[in-house]
């Protein structure tokens, strides 16, 4: 992907503005962990691995915030350690609370917090940014390391010729970089395979629309747009080889939460004995969390259905769910695709000796 969907610039993070591809291409910049929480709660950056980035990033510019209003402090007479570790606990809580099922927001604020705690006591605040800033830029440039590795894993998978159908985005926007899902198709691209994309239209955001078509039309990858309800159809008619999705976290035992709408498509898969594969990082792995049921679903604002920006389309005052998220059972997924390998058949047993245990 030629587009940086998150770069370091000008001593601030600067974000691929997402709500308004693809009319629009521009950066959001972000200079407090407020304003990243801002920009990941609004959807400004989307997509686990990309949450967790700018989350890594947010901690670090809170840091070079609050040292610089301690170094006024100082300056004044005061001490101000005491500001700087809480202005960082309440960074730290503004990012945990912007979007609750993504687990790499989580998992990229404890990696955060252990820098911090390690060097707090014997590091000046000044100091302890630098070193946060240089921990984020490594997790950016990781994530891209891993999603090459996922893409090269998960391309052998894909048949020369193969069409492949995605849903919602889970590409180099929804990354550092290179993508999971579209990972996989632009490493089976690199790799001289001729592969075609089948994206669900992804409603009610749209992200397949407006993103993952972006996404291929700027590389050149055939694409071909449906809306979510023609995925059976297609299928239906042999036009689908294989399917291949993200994932915003997977349980112990190998459920996958990822977006709305994923679970129809794994079950329809089924039904037509299609291959149903889910790129995943061991960053979105949640050992914590049994099974999929204990997966928190985001439900966000019901305007998302009732329109898109300016144009409404539904009743007013009619009643809306909006759940952003649904589970696939680990029963319904062919195999898992990580930076390890690929785990056919997932289970609690197979997902613990990723980890070595």
């Amino acid at each position: 992907m030629k587009v940086e969907t998150l770069r370091w610039a000008h001593n601030k993070l600067e974000m691929i503005d997402q709500r308004i591809l693809p009319a629009a291409f521009e950066y959001m910049s972000c200079d407090s962990a407020a304003s990243v929480a801002e920009g990941i709660r609004s959807m400004v950056v989307r997509g686990a691995p990309a949450i967790g980035v700018a989350a890594a990033y947010g901690v670090a510019l809170e840091a070079l915030r609050l040292s610089d209003v301690l170094l006024d402090s100082r300056l004044r007479g005061n001490d101000g350690a005491e500001d700087f570790k809480a202005g960082m606990e309440a960074g730290f809580t503004v990012l945990a609370q912007s979007r609750p099922t993504a687990v790499n927001l989580f998992w990229a604020l404890q990696r955060m917090r252990e820098v911090w705690q390690s060097i707090a006591t014997q590091t000046p605040p000044q100091q302890i940014a630098q070193c946060l800033l240089a921990e984020a830029h490594e997790i950016l440039a990781e994530d891209i390391r891993i999603n090459r590795a996922m893409g090269a894993h998960g391309a052998v998978l894909l048949k020369d010729g193969a069409r492949v159908l995605t849903h919602c985005n889970a590409g180099a926007l929804a990354t550092a970089g290179w993508g999971t899902a579209l990972g996989v198709i632009r490493s089976a691209v690199e790799a001289g395979k001729k592969i075609s994309v089948i994206a669900d239209e992804t409603r009610p955001f749209l992200q397949g629309a407006r993103l993952t078509a972006w996404e291929m039309v700027q590389e050149n990858i055939p694409l071909t747009l449906i809306t979510d309800n023609m995925a059976g159809y297609m299928m239906a008619r042999g036009e689908v080889d294989a399917v291949v999705v993200g994932t915003d976290r997977v349980a112990a035992n190998g459920d996958v939460a990822n977006k709305i709408g994923t679970y129809m498509v794994a079950v329809l898969a089924r039904r037509h004995n299609i291959p149903f594969y889910v790129a995943c990082p061991l960053s979105t792995i949640d050992l914590a969390i049994t099974d999929g049921a204990g997966i928190p679903i985001e439900e966000r604002a019901a305007d998302e259905v009732t329109g898109f920006r300016d144009c409404q389309w539904a009743a007013q005052g009619v009643q809306v769910r909006n759940p952003a998220f649904d589970v696939t059972p680990a029963e319904l997924v062919t195999a898992l695709i990580t930076e390890k390998g690929v785990v056919s058949q997932p289970d609690r047993e197979s997902i613990a000796r990723l980890f070595g245990s």
